[in-house]
């Protein structure tokens, strides 16, 4: 039985070799990569029982999107179809002064129309948490429909209901996204945001304690945790406030470390690690897969307690 079931898009990720431009590069790097299954692939990497749950068109990029999520541990629960597409992205890395270029063509994606009697509620029923991320209602009103019924579904149940906002500023915008994930998130547990999303959506600035406080209030969510990118996460409860700093890391590929984060965290608390246990493995984990092509974490238990505890670099 899974422990941790997530839900959401996956896409394809091509990316032209650092240094070269989508305009002119003849050959891409190929990856996998969602927020829901990144979580799920971090999860099931240590240690965890998890199935990601979507809509896939019955294809070579579907059955690739599957082959890869089952080849890191997680269980793909799929509805296949003959409709739609996958979508894809493409990422042109670069530095200083260019910056780092994603774009997006995820038109008529064979998840958008996903829905909760599709996918079933039985698996987040039986999960100890249901996870997925503010992408997903945002690609599709039935898609906004169906996390609100499954999130129902595993509060019925009495399991957890994680979610990170995960804002987009590509898919909507900052009052459209309020409109939407302000009702979902009276249904969830254990709330992710960037302190920059809880400012640009719910125009909640100030000091990251005062910001966690008033979300958890708001929605009634057992925890509320802040990342703050290269500055410390906080995590607030019911019995107070806990703070992370994040650990340092070479960064070869930054895609994908805010996932890497949710996974480390929510495998530590199936674990029965406490919240300050559960924010240094997600900063762990997330430090780990900034050093790795792609946007899963790719990573074991042994090498995300040695960050945590301070390890070296070099193994022999």
């Amino acid at each position: 039985m899974a422990r941790l079931v997530t839900f959401g898009e996956t896409m394809v990720r091509y990316t032209p070799p650092p240094g070269d431009r989508l305009e002119s590069a003849d050959r891409f790097s190929v990856h996998v990569g969602g927020a829901e299954s990144n979580v799920a692939v971090a999860a099931a990497r240590l240690g965890q029982a998890a199935v990601w749950q979507s809509k896939l068109p019955d294809g070579p990029l579907g059955r690739r999107i599957a082959r890869t999520l089952r080849g890191q541990g997680v269980e793909p629960d799929v509805v296949w179809t003959d409709a739609g597409r996958v979508g894809v992205y493409y990422l042109e890395p670069g530095g200083r002064p260019r910056g780092t270029d994603v774009r997006y063509d995820r038109g008529d994606a064979a998840v958008t129309t996903a829905t909760a009697d599709e996918l079933g509620t039985e698996r987040v029923e039986a999960a100890d948490v249901t996870y997925t991320s503010g992408i997903t209602p945002a690609l599709s009103d039935t898609l906004a429909e169906t996390t609100r019924e499954l999130f129902e579904a595993a509060t019925r149940a009495g399991a957890t209901v994680a979610f990170d906002v995960n804002y987009r500023s590509k898919l909507r915008s900052p009052a459209a996204a309020a409109a939407t994930l302000s009702p979902l998130l009276d249904l969830v547990d254990v709330l992710f945001v960037a302190e920059r999303d809880a400012a640009t959506v719910f125009d909640r600035t100030g000091d990251p304690e005062t910001v966690g406080r008033g979300l958890r209030e708001t929605h009634d969510a057992e925890t509320v945790v802040l990342t703050r990118g290269e500055r410390p996460a906080v995590a607030v409860t019911a019995n107070g406030v806990h703070e992370q700093p994040a650990f340092e890391a070479d960064t070869h590929d930054p895609v994908g470390s805010g996932d890497a984060f949710v996974g480390g965290f929510l495998a530590r608390r199936l674990d029965g690690g406490s919240v300050p246990a559960a924010l240094e493995w997600g900063a762990a984990t997330a430090a780990l897969e900034r050093t790795l092509a792609g946007d899963v974490a790719l990573v074991s238990p042994s090498e995300v307690q040695a960050v945590v505890e301070g390890g070296t670099d070099l193994s022999r």
